[in-house]
């Protein structure tokens, strides 16, 4: 007896994504776990915020995962001295004496904020209605930005001189923060090999618009039980020094935690991840899976835990 159409459908999806993996490792050696979180927040149509030291590809990965999908892509370099208008665009007065709109590079698919802590928090709020509502607003008037629509921001943690910290409206609008950890030696061995040859390898379009679409579709449509509901959020809620079930780490080495909306993350990232190894129900392991990046930039560690050493990632493995 043959699976139903929405099966194979399904299936056929996850064939293609996993050729999608395949061809962002042409040029991206090794990171499969973050390459894999970046392409989960893309089929649950979330935002995420990239963190690593200099040199480890970010610009390229998010350059490549661009190509890859066929989407129109803009980087943007964060500067000091950037303005709002500089991301949005600006009324101009044309030959006519009339005003017209010039859209700045925050209208295209995939957008890179590059360094975006390196912009004062007036320029950074420009990105939060175009990251919650799709659209941006100028002189007064409301333009749609074209869908799909990415913000996948880089950050550099080592360097603070001449930073902005990112508030945390801002941060919460991230479905993920992904942290980029050095190459091992092998990977870097072959990282050098070919970024020092004439080789330059080509990038196919092998997930379209359309796949995206249809997976976040599917990925919206999967059933979850009610244990797992529970066991996320409770998850989120043990996070709250507030809350009455707080855990004692909780107590004594968080300022805050994170809110519902990491609750809605969480969940849909789970459903994601299942999706794409294959399963149509997301179990505990997944939601596991996928705590680190999405809690890891909600929640606010105390002297006392940074005094002990104590990593948000320390502390959120021990709440699951």
């Amino acid at each position: 007896m043959s699976e139903p159409r929405e099966i194979q459908e399904a299936k056929a999806l996850i064939e293609k994504f996993k050729d999608l993996k395949k061809e962002i490792s042409k040029i991206i050696i090794g990171q499969d776990e973050v390459v894999e979180q970046l392409l989960i927040s893309i089929m649950s149509q979330g935002h995420s915020l990239l963190v690593g030291v200099p040199g480890l590809a970010k610009t390229l990965l998010i350059n490549t995962l661009a190509k890859s999908l066929g989407l129109q892509f803009n980087r943007i370099q964060f500067t000091p001295d950037l303005m709002p208008s500089d991301i949005i665009g600006a009324e101009i007065l044309d030959e006519n004496r009339k005003f017209k709109f010039i859209p700045g590079p925050i209208f295209a698919n995939v957008i890179l904020a590059d360094e975006i802590n390196r912009t004062p928090p007036k320029t950074q709020a420009a990105l939060l209605e175009a990251m919650q509502e799709k659209a941006v607003t100028a002189a007064g008037h409301r333009y749609k930005l074209p869908l799909p629509f990415f913000v996948l921001a880089t950050q550099n943690p080592i360097e603070q001189e001449g930073t902005y910290p990112l508030p945390e409206a801002q941060l919460d609008r991230f479905m993920f923060n992904i942290v980029l950890d050095y190459p091992s030696r092998k990977e870097e061995i072959e990282i050098v090999k070919r970024t020092t040859s004439d080789v330059s390898p080509e990038v196919n379009v092998v997930f379209t618009e359309d796949n995206i679409w249809k997976a976040s579709s599917i990925i919206r449509q999967l059933p979850v039980t009610d244990v797992i509901y529970e066991y996320a959020i409770d998850l989120v809620r043990r996070t709250r020094p507030s809350d009455s079930k707080a855990p004692e780490i909780t107590r004594k080495f968080l300022n805050w935690g994170a809110g519902p909306r990491a609750s809605q993350y969480l969940v849909m990232a789970a459903k994601a991840y299942a999706f794409i190894h294959g399963k149509f129900t997301p179990d505990v392991d997944d939601v596991q899976k996928m705590a680190l990046p999405v809690l890891r930039h909600r929640i606010v560690r105390n002297y006392q835990a940074e005094a002990e050493g104590l990593s948000t990632d320390d502390i959120i493995k021990k709440l699951y």
